[in-house]
């Protein structure tokens, strides 16, 4: 029986859901795609800590695979929300991509004056790379927002290579080294969520990287434990055990950063409730700031 896989009908979750779709073909396993809509994509015009954050992106899906309507769901998985609900499982995660982000613009990197993002990440780390710059929200698939910065809306746009990669996007702009733009936990990695179906986890196994998982696992047991989710400018990384970790003040201007290897899940977790104490005050500045409730 061919595998339904649900899928949000912009072009980089159905390119996302092709490569799933071949690594499974390539493996014996026929499967079929099944487009959902999504908050995420419906609601365009304001910014995601409004509507929900990422997990606006992942509701819809999950209902759909608890209603039997799909088998799974591909998914960036820095979408995933840290708390799932009951019955499902992450059966697989792909070998990571890069996990860094790109500034696309055009012409000269010193004549970038007004940068666009729907991140309070992203935006808190280019304003303490420039406090001179000029952030301005912007929503949309990467062909939109591609097409938002030649009309001269933005000088600049902030994604994440990951995507523009999978799209097979060439445009002119810079990679921003993970190291100092701490990307956001899991950006570059996709995950395939199924019920928690036996049969249904052992055939989208085959599909797993256990390196990359293991360092999903670690950035996701850090967020946890931080609690900032996806509303507080945080970014987690971790490459072969070596963890990188950072909250920012909204501005940009104030930072908390942790820099360490990590041997185990549990040592990730213990790390992440030693960092929320030294970070407690930027994440709870930041939701108040936002005016979300905890």
């Amino acid at each position: 029986m061919s595998v339904r896989i649900g899928t949000r009908g912009s072009k980089l979750a159905l390119a996302q859901t092709s490569t799933v779709c071949e690594k499974l073909s390539a493996k014996g396993i026929s499967s079929g795609q099944v487009i959902i809509s999504t908050q995420g994509d419906t609601t365009t015009g304001v910014p995601l800590h409004e509507i929900g954050g990422q997990g606006v992106f992942v509701r819809a899906l999950d209902d759909a695979i608890l209603a039997g309507e799909i088998d799974c769901a591909v998914h960036s998985m820095k979408d995933i929300p840290a708390f799932r609900p009951a019955g499902l499982v992450i059966a697989a995660v792909l070998k990571r991509d890069s996990a860094a982000d790109y500034l696309a613009h055009k012409g000269s990197l010193n004549a970038v004056k007004v940068v666009g993002t729907s991140s309070t990440r992203r935006r808190a780390q280019m304003l303490r790379h420039d406090p001179c710059i000029t952030l301005k929200d912007i929503r949309g698939n990467v062909d939109t927002r591609i097409r938002k910065m030649d009309t001269g809306e933005y000088d600049a746009i902030l994604l994440a290579e990951a995507g523009l990669t999978r799209l097979g996007i060439r445009i002119s702009g810079e990679r921003l080294p993970p190291e100092k733009f701490v990307p956001a936990p899991n950006q570059g990695t996709i995950a395939v969520v199924c019920r928690a179906d036996p049969s249904l986890m052992e055939q989208l196994s085959v599909l797993d990287h256990p390196q990359t998982r293991t360092d999903v696992a670690i950035e996701r047991a850090v967020m946890e434990q931080l609690g900032g989710g996806c509303f507080t400018p945080l970014g987690i990384y971790c490459r072969a055990g070596h963890l990188i970790a950072e909250v920012l003040s909204l501005d940009g201007q104030r930072t908390e950063r942790i820099e360490t290897d990590v041997q185990s899940i549990e040592q990730a977790r213990e790390i992440g409730r030693q960092f929320h104490k030294t970070a407690k005050d930027l994440i709870e500045e930041a939701y108040q700031k936002l005016g979300i409730l905890k």
